[in-house]
């Protein structure tokens, strides 16, 4: 090896300046590793943190007092400066961005070495953003020897094998006192700039020392370490994320069911927003995994490619869709799997498949059968590992005016049928009960089918709610054992830790998986016994009963509300002004009020849109569905209205949601109806659309902390894709250039720069905004789950669903930790005048009193959209819940959340191949007919 000889230039003060080449040796041995060597502190000017940066220097560490590293990280000022949970997460995205796998599986020794270095606490980090300094050539440090003197060096050397032992690099060394100083004084500015090293990147280094790949079999007798080992590193994972501390929580209950009961019966009640699809989702990962069989998920049409981008994009589960009209499944690239028509939705293709509620509804007879060669008939058919149901409240009975007996719906017949098909049964609602009580045993007497664990047998008194909710309020208390002997073993709890249910299960000889018994108190034999359970019957520890601290609505509905995880810090409580606001003026040519004027184009349309629905409702179907269709769209855009227009005519194709109403293949317009079509498209055609105008003065004229909304960074959300696009194609005209996304469904989304689009996946979009090399997006409903915007500050609503949950989901894009405003901005555009804008009033104005049985949670979540969103909160929790009171669910599923489960940390995981392999086995060919 070639020795490395230094030029050197000896000042006449002291010290000199020596200049080193690679071309003379490997600066590794010949410099870095000499000067190191006994060396008391080293402070470095590095470039970019990667697990390299200390990969050759090991051993001359050990020795080391102090060592200090400052890093570029490839942030932006307002990354690093956010909240520290913000800027952790940033940080812990760049550092696993790359192929981070890859690199460690290589380099074991090197990140097991800098793991030991950055946990001994002798070696500190800090990073400081691009904007601060680019690091391209300004690297340099300062080695500080045993007998106290110092040089420092400079060069456009990175701390990596490639700069120091094979690329052609250069070293100046300067010994001088005046050249040391100026060189730590840079040093120490950066220093004082810079940010730590995120705990989390530590730990990742560890994890990733340790990290192995084995077989699903590794965990035989073991499901909760499935969970982790599958779900560390999925692609949320490398967002920064991984899975909130709830949806880990609603995991661990979903696989603790599994092993007490042998099946899992759960209503998941988190309030919206929370995000309770991903806690649904990683279940049915492990359901599968864990080989319990196929699993349906049933949601409504609108929200099956949602439902399919979320998983896919979230948690890298690759899904099958079923396509109501063209009766065949879609996989997750959007390719239709042809088959047999209705009779393949029982031998989906993947392992999950996802199907509308709609065609339930429409599956089922007038007396509760399914419809020969339907659907739902073949579904039936089938066995499952796991049913899930979305919007669960939509399955639900009803009292016919003079009738004391309560008749279900169609949903609720078939979800109460398939209970019986299926291991687990999981629904979701935010809202369970809509108008008492009974909607909400309605979900629990399904989850009850074959799992007589969650309400008890026919004679349980949870089965009928009268008598057991004056129990649940605190209204009513047990006074005695014999009061309340059924309550307590119809179905009898699970023992747990508790001593005195495993005692009267002893008593009685209870086998497992007995849930209930026909024998009295007096059968327990042993007055001690009696006497305990006497006395934690009755007693009433802080006031509260017993069947109010436990209760199979404790056990089987999952609850967790917003404020609970703001007040644990693990959701950001953002205020949220909305726009326009009658507190602040708005431009008079284009707003009413809080409203859009409409022209005379769309006044047109809109009279035509009365005349087709009257001339439609004198065929016999009603047609108060299609006035709602076409209404909608028309105040979305017009765009959206000429496409569905054109579609109705034969001119287009329907959605899944509208041919699903329609319970045909194909709408044949009448002459009367296509006449009226027509009127809508003339007058809308070539017309300037008013949205445009609005949504232009948000992003150049309204401000918001000095800055317009565009040079902040907005989302332009439409539940429609035909307005998305023409909302894209049309700001990419007026702002020629500026690079604008369109976020939208499978194989849809695009990169647009002077109207000209380019296709791209969504990661790529995700990646752009993060970097902030986009901060203008349009996006649709159907992609908005996928998508965290929190590098962007505002969000305009183009037009406003009629569901106040798809606008919470909206605000969420950017309401969440990673938001680097205090407040964020969000307009909400409806034109004057029209039914748009009156449901928007309703649903703005509908404040519920809240349901006693579940505290305070609010039996609609519709009133957050005026006024600043906090403030409202609040009110609405003032009038709900006028008076402090107990409420269980916090206290059982928001307790232990803070507590750490150890998934950050886990090393062996399961071969993403495998896991992928596992969910393309498609369902097996259902044998038999289902039930009667």
């Amino acid at each position: 090896m070639a020795t490395t000889v230094p030029s050197t230039t000896h000042f006449a003060d002291g010290g000199h300046l020596s200049r080193f080449s690679s071309r003379h040796g490997r600066l590794s041995h010949a410099y870095l590793a000499d000067r190191l060597r006994g060396a008391k502190t080293y402070d470095r000017i590095a470039g970019y943190f990667r697990s390299s940066i200390f990969e050759l220097v090991g051993e001359e560490l050990e020795g080391i007092g102090r060592i200090r590293i400052v890093a570029n990280a490839d942030l932006d000022i307002e990354d690093v400066e956010a909240a520290q949970k913000v800027r952790d997460a940033k940080l812990f995205q760049r550092f696993v961005e790359d192929d981070v796998i890859v690199d460690a599986t290589v380099h074991r020794g090197r990140y097991a070495k800098l793991y030991e270095l950055l946990s001994s606490g002798r070696v500190e980090v800090r990073v400081v953003p691009r904007t601060v300094a680019p690091f391209l050539h300004g690297k340099a440090g300062v080695i500080t020897g045993a007998e106290g003197g110092a040089v420092a060096f400079m060069g456009s050397i990175n701390e990596t094998r490639a700069a120091w032992a094979h690329n052609y690099e250069l070293v100046w060394e300067d010994s001088s006192q005046e050249g040391v100083e100026w060189v730590q004084a840079e040093f120490d500015e950066l220093w004082e700039r810079g940010k730590p090293l995120p705990d989390a990147i530590i730990s990742e280094v560890g994890r990733l020392a340790s990290r192995r790949e084995v077989e699903i079999v590794e965990f035989a007798g073991d499901a909760e370490a499935v969970a982790p080992a599958a779900l560390a590193e999925t692609p949320i994972y490398r967002d920064g994320e991984s899975l909130q501390p709830w949806q880990r929580a609603f995991v661990a209950q979903f696989l603790s069911h599994r092993e007490t009961y042998g099946k899992a019966r759960i209503l998941l009640a988190d309030e919206v927003g929370v995000g309770k699809t991903l806690s649904l989702a990683a279940s049915a990962l492990l359901s599968v995994l864990l080989d319990d069989g196929p699993t349906l998920i049933l949601v409504p049409s609108t929200l099956t490619e949602q439902w399919q981008i979320e998983l896919l994009d979230r948690l890298a589960m690759p899904t099958a869709r079923w396509h109501s009209t063209r009766k065949c499944w879609i996989d997750a690239d959007g390719r239709a799997i042809k088959g047999a028509g209705a009779p393949d939705v029982a031998r989906c293709p993947y392992a999950i498949g996802i199907v509308s509620t709609g065609l339930i509804f429409q599956g089922i007879d007038r007396h509760g059968e399914p419809k020969a060669g339907s659907e739902a008939e073949h579904l039936l058919r089938q066995k499952f590992g796991m049913v899930i149901l979305d919007e669960a409240h939509k399955a639900r009975g009803a009292e016919p005016m003079g009738s004391d007996h309560r008749s279900p719906n169609n949903l609720l017949k078939f979800i109460t049928r398939i209970a019986t098909r299926t291991q687990h049964m999981l629904l979701s609602s935010a809202t369970p009960i809509q108008t008492g009580e009974e909607d909400l045993w309605d979900l629990l007497r399904a989850l009850n089918q074959d799992a007589e664990f969650v309400l008890g047998t026919a004679f349980s008194p949870w089965q009928r709610p009268a008598d057991v909710i004056p129990f649940l309020k605190g209204d009513k208390q047990v006074t005695s054992l014999r009061e309340g002997w059924q309550l307590l073993t119809n179905p009898l709890p699970p023992i747990g830790d508790d001593d005195l249910l495993a005692d009267i299960r002893d008593a009685l000889d209870l086998k497992p998986g007995e849930w209930s018994t026909t024998k009295f108190p007096s059968d327990l034999g042993n007055p001690v016994i009696e006497a305990k359970a006497e006395i934690e019957l009755t007693a009433r520890p802080g006031g509260h009963g017993y069947f109010q601290r436990d209760n199979p609505l404790l056990r089987h509905v999952v609850l967790r509300k917003r404020r609970d995880l703001e007040r644990l810090g693990l959701l950001p409580a953002l205020p949220v002004d909305i726009h326009p606001s009658l507190d602040a003026a708005s431009p008079s040519h284009l707003f009413d009020k809080l409203s859009l004027y409409t022209s005379d184009a769309f006044d047109t349309a809109y009279q035509a849109v009365g005349r087709f629905t009257r001339a439609y409702a004198r065929r016999d179907k009603p047609a108060g569905f299609m006035k709602t269709l076409l209404l909608q769209r028309l105040c979305s855009s017009h765009a959206a209205a000429i496409a569905t227009a054109k579609a109705l005519m034969g001119e287009g194709q329907l959605d899944d949601e509208v041919q699903e109403e329609l319970d045909r293949d194909v709408f044949d317009a009448q002459t009367e109806e296509r006449r009226h079509l027509r009127d809508i498209v003339a007058a809308l055609d070539g017309v300037d659309d008013p949205k445009l105008k609005a949504v232009r003065y948000f992003l150049d004229e309204h401000y918001s902390t000095n800055l317009t909304w565009r040079e902040m960074g907005s989302i332009v959300f439409s539940q429609y894709y035909d307005t998305a696009l023409w909302t894209a194609e049309a700001l990419s005209t007026a702002y020629p250039e500026q690079v604008i996304a369109l976020y939208a469904g499978t194989g849809k989304s695009k990169l647009l720069v002077g109207g000209v689009g380019t296709s791209v996946e969504r990661p790529q979009i995700k990646k752009l905004v993060a970097h902030r090399e986009v901060k203008l997006v349009v996006a649709t409903d159907a992609a908005c789950e996928g998508l965290n915007l929190q590098a962007l500050g505002t969000l305009i609503n183009v037009d406003l669903p009629w569901n106040p949950s798809r606008l919470e989901q909206r605000i969420g894009r950017i309401k969440r930790f990673g938001q680097t405003r205090e407040r964020v901005d969000m307009a909400n555009l409806t034109y004057a005048g029209t039914i748009d804008e009156t449901v928007y009033r309703v649903l703005s104005q509908r404040l519920k009193v809240s349901s006693d049985i579940f505290g305070t949670m609010p039996e609609t979540i519709e009133a957050e959209w005026i006024e600043d969103l906090e403030e409202l909160e609040q009110r609405l929790r003032e009038y709900t819940v006028p008076r402090k009171r107990f409420d269980p669910f916090e206290d059982r599923y928001s307790t232990d959340l803070l507590e750490d489960d150890g998934w950050a940390r886990v090393s062996a995981v399961l071969a993403r191949l495998d896991i992928e392999r596992r969910l393309s086995i498609g369902w097996p060919t259902p044998r038999g007919r289902g039930p009667n």
